[in-house]
């Protein structure tokens, strides 16, 4: 029999500090500002219960927790504990019996679980273990289960995490993927400003408008230059998974895969070119590369940008890298077969 954790993240109008620093709370964040929904979150929403349901008739117990805190989001991942070692380092149990499902409103809730389970199990540099994999610095993270809440993202574009990795939307389905399913292992992205990447980011903005602002910035992807900072951006795509593989109707990135353990970069740069007629227009040049990391240097001012869904602006170096196979989901029995 297992035990099964189903979480959802939610906030209250008092509470100063909402699940994270993502503001991936209850419901979403606000599409105006980015600012943490103040919405209540008292009562599971429907999905939640009839997961819950479909676990309970197949036997799991169940327990529905809803997070309103990073504080709390660590008691709960503490279910997932091993055994106290000598090197007195937290470390995931392989061998649980507890199983994690988090419902998610959005893939930047889903990422503000994942960033806890990181900095729960992630070991200083001064006390790295020998069976640590050398191309990671975090052990093989629990898997988890993915219930989504919002069904639109399933079908529409951009579509949301769960529905481009194929897995199961239906409670009843996901219940069976995390009682009987496998682990899908995949990779993860860790950033030097302390959190992580699932799906990946997108660096620019747009006018009142909807036009593209210039920026600039020196970009490289291992030993690969694609901008040294003097052409001016559009775009630049970060890609695990293909949630920002295209830019309206330009394609960024051609073939994102989570589990190739490479981030695949694209740089969007307008260029003027002469026709034969020797009329001068403007053509997007899109410049693509893969590999392990990815520096960032934004030249002036500050770049906002979208990661996993979450909003943010950067003005000093960012470096992203990658973690081949360090997370994992629950994936259905009949995608092993």
């Amino acid at each position: 029999m297992y035990d099964v954790v189903l979480l959802t993240l939610g906030s209250e109008r008092d509470t100063p500090s909402p699940c994270g620093s993502d503001g991936a709370c209850c419901g979403d964040t606000d599409k105006t500002g980015g600012e943490p929904s103040t919405e209540r979150c008292e009562t599971p929403r429907v999905p939640v219960l009839a997961c819950a349901d479909a676990l309970t008739a197949r036997g799991a117990r169940v327990d529905l927790v809803t997070a309103r805190s990073e504080q709390e989001i660590d008691e709960v991942l503490s279910r997932l504990d091993g055994p106290p070692r000598p090197d007195g380092l937290g470390w995931p149990d392989p061998s649980s019996r507890t199983r994690l499902i988090v419902g998610t409103a959005s893939d930047a809730q889903l990422r503000t679980v994942l960033r806890r389970l990181v900095r729960r199990y992630a070991p200083p540099p001064s006390r790295r273990p020998a069976e640590l994999p050398a191309n990671r610095t975090v052990p093989d993270l629990p898997a988890v289960g993915v219930l989504p809440l919002d069904p639109a993202r399933g079908g529409s574009q951009p579509r949301d995490l769960a529905a481009q990795l194929g897995l199961p939307r239906d409670p009843a389905a996901v219940a069976a993927a995390v009682l009987e399913g496998a682990p899908r292992r995949l990779d993860l992205l860790r950033n030097d400003g302390g959190s992580v990447t699932l799906d990946g980011a997108l660096l620019g903005a747009a006018d009142e408008g909807g036009r593209p602002l210039h920026w600039r910035g020196r970009i490289e992807v291992d030993d690969t230059l694609l901008s040294a900072g003097d052409d001016p951006l559009l775009a630049c795509a970060i890609g695990n998974a293909g949630g920002y593989a295209r830019l309206a109707d330009v394609t960024l990135l051609t073939d994102p895969d989570p589990g190739d353990g490479l981030v695949e970069v694209a740089v969007a740069v307008p260029v003027l070119a002469s026709s034969r007629w020797g009329r001068r227009r403007v053509r997007l040049e899109v410049r693509r590369a893969r590999g392990r990391a990815v520096a960032v240097v934004p030249r002036e001012g500050t770049v906002p940008f979208l990661d996993d869904g979450a909003e943010g602006e950067l003005n000093r170096k960012r470096s992203w890298w990658t973690e081949p196979g360090a997370w994992a989901v629950w994936s259905p029995p009949s995608a092993h077969r």
